[in-house]
């Protein structure tokens, strides 16, 4: 072998050892008052669907659905892994479903987050192996006052957490064996939607001596230093009761449902922490809790009680540190208001479920998210039952997908917002216009003339988004939207366009301008008008007169 052979597989080896130095799981990074997900070393934007709960067990019923997924613009797809399907003999791991996935994953160019269906799916203990099942001395259920036991494993048993840690831990070593370089995988979330029903709390005899223990030292702790940012249902029922330091759960929270349920969620909290712990050990990439939301006016119990909801946030922050961040599944009208409670300075906002795709709010949820809220990423639910034709989600995530550069560049800077008509839990649209400062400009975003009270397909799925790019340039996306503006500061007080042109990104990001809208569109200079129906960006510089 010659000397420059050997010195080239010398150089090789020592850049293939380098290359694998530097690899690393995706992580979460700080920009700005932002959270992004960063994949090896880029920020990136989950432009996602979550797929119904049984499709990802079965590689020949997804088949026909992944091209499509990528076609409709997602780069993104939110997937089950479940307990009994890679652990279906207790130690014998069985990842040829994972693996299915990871394989069609990339060969459509897609990223995958796992959702890990462990001890508990939608509060259920339903796809768990069935030698967890049929041991109930082993794996003992939650248990109604009566003694009888429900179809829900019990958080209290230290078996239950010690089998769920060791699937869990080893799915995450698998994931690093054949993902660590590629980075398919960019996120897992820890169970799916855990709360107690139908009652508030577990009565099984773990539980019941528990519950009439102290309430711990570290959720008292907690409790003393965010006590003027707690969330305002807990902070008024730790007050009632004195603000007490120390005493057992009834004692510290008052007697009945309020007790019971923030003891349930102590109790699911320190469990998903311990299973985050463990999956990270294993492979640290960001991992996540999602939550079932209740409706107003249920008691706990009538809804899966003790998960991450809104009146819960603070104990699940105590009790589950190893978590990145806790995720709202939203299926009601009033989404503004929700996302807005769970986009908090310790709380980066994801949103994996958001109504079925074919929903006609889902649009307009997912500009304002990830333009106001700067979401990770956005998700609606049962992505593969949407039809062939793209329709206009497909449409948007055309936008999101373009704009992505741009909307990453922005995040956390104050360079960037999300507009949408506000829909309250009666699913009333809220029409008022939207005002929002810019960079050196006053943007006022008005909806499109929307005469019906409710959204419909053609009303609710109205919103966009607007992006600084340079000191008076600015990037307008969306539909059903109109857009006047106002300087705002020092300098003259008139507000023109100088250009406005339609147009798009193409594949390497580049612009390709369409019209020049400086005439009828613009109503002779005096707004941006995205018309409802067409979804649209336009590349607008606005200058200022006297």
């Amino acid at each position: 072998m010659s000397i420059a052979l050997r010195t080239g597989i010398a150089l090789a080896s020592i850049f293939m050892l380098a290359a694998t130095a530097r690899a690393e799981p995706p992580r979460l990074v700080k920009q700005g008052t932002a959270t992004q997900l960063h994949v090896q070393g880029k920020p990136m934007l989950l432009i996602a669907g979550e797929l119904g709960n049984s499709s990802a067990s079965s590689a020949a019923y997804m088949a026909p659905h992944w091209k499509r997924l990528k076609d409709m613009h997602l780069n993104t797809v939110l997937a089950p892994v479940s307990w009994e399907l890679i652990e279906p003999v207790e130690g014998k791991f069985d990842f040829s479903s994972v693996d299915a996935l990871i394989r069609d994953a990339r060969a459509n160019r897609l990223k995958l987050v796992f959702l890990w269906f462990g001890a508990w799916k939608n509060s259920m203990s339903t796809y768990v192996p069935a030698w967890v099942k049929r041991d109930q001395n082993r794996f003992p259920r939650a248990q109604l006052p009566n003694g009888q036991g429900v179809d829900i494993l019990s958080s209290m048993a230290p078996a239950t957490l010690e089998a769920d840690q060791k699937a869990f831990a080893a799915l995450m070593t698998h994931i690093k064996a054949v993902d660590d370089r590629q980075n398919t995988v960019v996120m897992t979330q820890v169970e799916n939607e855990i709360g107690m029903l139908p009652v508030a709390r577990d009565y099984g005899p773990l539980a019941d001596a528990a519950f009439k223990g102290q309430v711990p030292a570290e959720l008292m702790t907690y409790l003393q230093q965010h006590r003027d940012a707690l969330r305002p249902q807990l902070k008024q029922c730790w007050e009632e009761q004195g603000a007490k330091t120390s005493g057992t759960w009834a004692e510290v929270f008052g007697p009945g449902h309020p007790a019971e349920e923030i003891f349930t969620a102590w109790t699911y909290a320190r469990f998903a922490n311990a299973l985050t712990g463990a999956g990270k050990a294993a492979y640290a990439m960001p991992m996540y809790v999602n939550v079932a939301l209740n409706r107003p006016g249920r008691l706990p119990g009538e809804y899966p009680s003790g998960g991450p909801l809104p009146h819960l946030i603070d104990i699940w922050k105590a009790g589950a540190p190893a978590l990145d961040f806790l995720a709202p599944d939203i299926y009601f009208p009033n989404f503004v208001d929700i996302v807005n409670i769970y986009k908090r300075p310790d709380n980066p906002l994801f949103i994996p479920e958001a109504n079925n795709a074919d929903h006609p709010q889902v649009p307009g949820n997912a500009l304002y998210a990830i333009g106001k809220l700067d979401a990770i990423g956005f998700g609606p639910f049962s992505i593969e039952s949407v039809d062939e034709k793209p329709g206009a989600l497909g449409q948007t995530y055309d936008l999101l997908e373009q704009l992505s550069p741009h909307i990453l560049a922005a995040q956390g800077l104050g360079r960037m917002s999300g507009f949408r008509p506000k829909a309250l839990y009666d699913e009333t649209l809220v029409y008022e216009p939207v005002t929002e400062t810019i960079g050196d400009y006053r943007f006022t975003v008005s909806f499109a003339d929307i005469q019906r009270p409710v959204a419909t397909t053609d009303t609710g799925n109205a919103g966009g988004i607007i992006i600084q790019t340079g000191p008076e340039d600015y990037l307008v996306a969306g539909q059903g939207i109109t857009v006047t503006f106002a300087p705002v500061g020092p300098g003259p007080s008139l507000a023109g366009i100088d250009s406005a042109w339609e147009g798009r990104f193409d594949a390497q990001g580049r612009w390709v301008p369409g019209r020049l809208l400086n005439g009828d569109q613009t109503h002779q200079g005096r707004h941006i008008r995205l018309q409802a129906g067409d979804f649209q960006i336009q590349k607008i510089r606005l200058y200022r007169y006297q």
